[in-house]
């Protein structure tokens, strides 16, 4: 999804939570039963964010040439289509498997290791996918929703994902945690982290402007994001959102295809 579609879909649904915000005094949500801990949760990982994540992404991006930045973008989305196509395969969407493992051999060779997204431009679209969405395709209920310290947004299903995410990777060679060398890996796990962040600050920056509850804006597009995944919907459609923004001049402090964050963001 890139920065003008997560902007878009960020106005338009806090939109709709301030008007329905406006209408009716705010129900306990049956989807999130843990809401007092949770929201403890959000807010420790929003401060955190607030006082270390956001400002190292925006120092980078200030610092760092935009074709540096899209390049390095470029390259650990590549390598996440690994892990990606492997869930597809796991899922039994044969498409899906072979489009994302096109994309990986097409972005490795004719896009210099990754570096220039060229699948995007020939038709093969990204398709993010995990093992939380593989456990839900499998039939796993999604369970009560939960925000995980640093990791953000998640449910019982998904955490159990997140390390099936971690052990996959690990050991299928398939991503940054497989490397043995521990300084490098933890040097790349840190750009990758600064990335991501980097990747959703105009994102982000939407919601603190218009949302009237930042936590249940993240949490309900969190779960409808994530029901789409295991639905087989798309979760990064955009076609039948109206343009609040001007491509040309919306500026160059992100690259396209931005993987979920890490932790999180701060709406502050």
């Amino acid at each position: 999804m890139n920065k003008n579609a997560l902007s878009r879909i960020a106005t338009i649904a806090a939109a709709g939570a301030l008007m329905a915000g406006c209408a009716a005094p705010q129900q306990p949500d049956p989807r999130d039963p843990w809401e007092g801990f949770n929201r403890g949760v959000y807010k420790f990982n929003d401060t955190v964010d607030r006082a270390v994540f956001k400002p190292v992404a925006q120092a980078y991006t200030y610092v760092t040439p935009e074709p540096v930045r899209s390049c390095v973008h470029n390259i650990f989305s590549n390598v996440g289509d690994l892990w990606s196509g492997t869930n597809s395969f796991l899922q039994g969407r044969g498409h899906d498997f072979v489009n994302t493992l096109g994309r990986f051999l097409f972005n490795t060779t004719m896009g210099v290791g990754g570096c220039f997204d060229v699948a995007s431009a020939n038709g093969a679209r990204k398709i993010p996918n995990d093992f939380g969405t593989t456990l839900g395709v499998w039939g796993l209920g999604q369970g009560p929703y939960l925000v995980l310290p640093f990791f953000g947004s998640s449910s019982v299903r998904d955490g159990v994902g997140l390390i099936g995410d971690w052990q996959g990777r690990m050991h299928g060679y398939m991503g940054v945690s497989a490397i043995d060398n521990v300084p490098l890996r933890n040097s790349l796990w840190g750009l990758e982290v600064v990335d991501t962040r980097a990747s959703l600050l105009n994102a982000t920056d939407t919601i603190d402007r218009v949302a009237l509850d930042p936590y249940s804006f993240v949490r309900d597009a969190y779960l409808q994001r994530r029901a789409a995944m295991v639905n087989g919907q798309r979760a990064d459609d955009e076609s039948n959102l109206p343009n609040y923004e001007d491509d040309e001049g919306s500026g160059a402090g992100q690259a396209k295809g931005a993987p979920a964050p890490v932790t999180n963001p701060a709406t502050k």
